[in-house]
């Protein structure tokens, strides 16, 4: 069999990962995630067809990440038939001001990858620890970290400044953006599939339980929603987005809350969870006939809208507006929503298009084209981690 690379996305609980065959366009033949870290660990893999093709569970919650990563090389390697893995891919969150690219992971690239930690206390830890792992029980094997950052690397000094003293930016306190990989993912695909609305002005909506907007101009990044961290911009799953600062000085100073509370309540109680008071699940909004889940839905796409009206202005007007992550690809309402706002824009949605989820749901007069492109971050770190080796 033909050499295979690995390609890995961490989270807090959870470790999603996807093998490629390498053999001339790498080809995705597994995929699946070790989920219930912390708790109960259940590792389980599927084919490209979806059927399961391998499945483990730990009953230890105390299982440290050398285990749960030697385990799903081991199992890499059974399925290969072979010593045929030749790299791992990581998504990292946040690469700074210097990685503007992916970088070949070593001692040297992980300590200053720690110091970025206060960054994204939330994220770059969990995105660093199964590196360190696979360092551990495979220390000869190439690993390269592919970041989440460097796509917003071409925004313009005047989008990445924030009106603060200077010596908060001197510090790195600035607006970086984030999703990269997938928003580098769709320009590519742009410039492939629809090369003359590439080199225009497009707005990508990454919506999923994360959830962000990006301007795109001739396929580099002008303009983003995302900023500091991954907290800023649109609202999402749990997280409330953009926010008065004077919100968080309430609740410092006229609640009382610890600085810790505030955090878990902005991260993980906020959002849709928050106003619906009953899921982050956009599914489930949809089909719920409570009165605050459709309130959570309609705050959903004003903020799109409002947030997508700003960037047309970065943009100097717009050429097209591409959908993709979980709910752009699927939730053909929201789609439909989103595109009715912005009708002042020249946006002109196809019904028929939108409910069968085309490639194109505009209409053929739309002054601008609308897309829905699924995105393919694992690609990303694949193709991205062949580069650096």
């Amino acid at each position: 069999m033909p050499d295979a690379v690995l390609a890995l996305n961490a989270g807090s609980s959870s470790i999603k990962f996807a093998l490629f065959e390498i053999a001339g366009t790498p080809q995705r033949i597994a995929r699946g995630e070790i989920e219930g870290i912390g708790t109960a660990p259940h590792f389980v893999a599927r084919n490209a067809e979806g059927t399961v093709i391998g499945e483990r569970r730990w009953p230890d919650a105390s299982v440290d990440h050398e285990a749960l990563l030697g385990g799903l090389l081991e199992w890499v390697d059974a399925h290969l038939g072979g010593d045929t893995l030749i790299a791992v891919g990581h998504r990292v969150v946040h690469g700074g001001r210097d990685f503007t690219g992916p970088a070949l992971l070593d001692d040297k690239v992980l300590q200053a990858l720690d110091l970025l930690t206060p960054l994204a206390p939330l994220h770059q830890p969990h995105s660093l620890s199964p590196v360190r792992a696979i360092m551990a029980v495979r220390p000869g094997l190439p690993q390269v970290a592919c970041f989440d950052t460097s796509f917003h690397h071409t925004l313009p000094a005047v989008a990445t400044r924030f009106a603060l003293p200077r010596e908060y930016e001197a510090e790195g306190v600035r607006r970086y953006g984030f999703h990269g990989l997938s928003y580098e993912y769709i320009a590519r695909t742009l410039r492939r599939t629809a090369p003359k609305l590439a080199a225009g002005r497009v707005i990508v909506a990454h919506l999923g339980n994360g959830a962000s907007l990006c301007a795109l101009h001739d396929g580099a990044s002008v303009d983003t929603t995302m900023g500091f961290t991954a907290l800023d911009g649109l609202m999402m799953g749990t997280r409330c987005g953009t926010i008065d600062p004077g919100v968080i000085l309430y609740m410092l100073q006229q609640k009382q809350l610890p600085a810790a509370e505030i955090e878990t309540l902005l991260y993980q109680r906020s959002g849709l969870l928050g106003v619906s008071g009953l899921s982050s699940d956009m599914r489930v909004l949809l089909e719920s006939t409570s009165p605050e889940a459709r309130e959570a839905v309609e705050l959903f796409v004003f903020r799109i809208a409002r947030e997508a009206a700003a960037l047309a202005g970065s943009l100097g007007g717009l050429d097209g507006f591409v959908f993709t992550a979980g709910i752009g690809e699927h939730a053909a309402p929201i789609r439909a929503a989103v595109c009715t706002r912005l009708a002042w824009l020249g946006v002109a949605m196809d019904p028929g298009a939108n409910n069968v989820d085309a490639d194109r749901i505009s209409t053929a007069d739309s002054r601008v084209e609308v897309r829905v492109i699924p995105t393919d971050e694992e690609a990303m770190i694949v193709r991205h981690t062949l580069e650096m080796l």
